[in-house]
C-alpha cells in the first residue's frame, strides 16, 4: 500500500475521532497527517514522519488555542423563546396575575401579569419580561 493512503486514512480516522470529541487536537493531528499525505509523493518515510511531527507541533501550539477560543466564545444571539423577551406584545384578552392572552410577533401566547396586581386591559401594548413554560409574563409599557 503506497505510503500516501495509508497517511489519508490516517487523516479520516483523527478526523472522525475529532466529530467525537471536539478537543480541537485530533483535528489538527488530523491535518498533519493530511499535509503529510501531500508529502508522501516527493519525501520518504523518515523525513514524512519528521513533517508530521513538526506539523502537529505547530497545529497544537499555534491554531489550537485559537480553535479553542472560537469554541468557547458566547452566543450573541437569541434564539427560540429567549428572542421574545423584550419584545412589544398586544392584549387580545384582559391580563391579569391569573391569566390572559396576547398577541406576540403574530402569534398568540397565554400571559400573566408580571406584576400580579396589574389588570392589563384589552388593547395595551405590554413588554414581554419572561417566559415561563408556554405563558408569557408581561408589563404595560410606560
Amino acid at each position: 500500500m503506497d505510503e500516501w493512503l495509508i497517511w489519508l486514512i490516517f487523516a479520516v480516522v483523527l478526523g472522525v475521532a475529532e466529530v467525537f470529541t471536539l478537543t480541537a487536537a485530533l483535528g489538527v493531528l488530523a491535518g498533519a497527517a493530511l499535509l503529510t499525505a501531500v508529502l508522501a509523493a516527493i519525501l520518504p518515510v523518515p523525513f514524512q514522519l519528521l513533517a508530521f511531527g513538526i506539523a502537529s507541533i505547530a497545529g497544537v501550539v499555534l491554531v489550537r488555542p485559537i480553535a479553542l477560543r472560537h469554541m468557547r466564545q458566547p452566543q450573541l444571539e437569541r434564539f427560540g423563546v429567549d428572542a421574545l423577551v423584550g419584545e412589544p406584545a398586544y392584549v387580545l384578552e384582559e391580563v391579569t396575575g391569573q391569566g390572559g392572552l396576547v398577541r406576540i410577533g403574530g402569534e398568540e401566547w397565554t400571559a400573566r401579569a408580571y406584576d400580579e396586581t396589574l389588570v392589563i386591559p384589552t388593547g395595551t401594548v405590554v413588554d414581554v419580561m419572561e417566559i415561563r413554560g408556554s405563558t408569557a409574563f408581561v408589563y404595560p409599557q410606560e
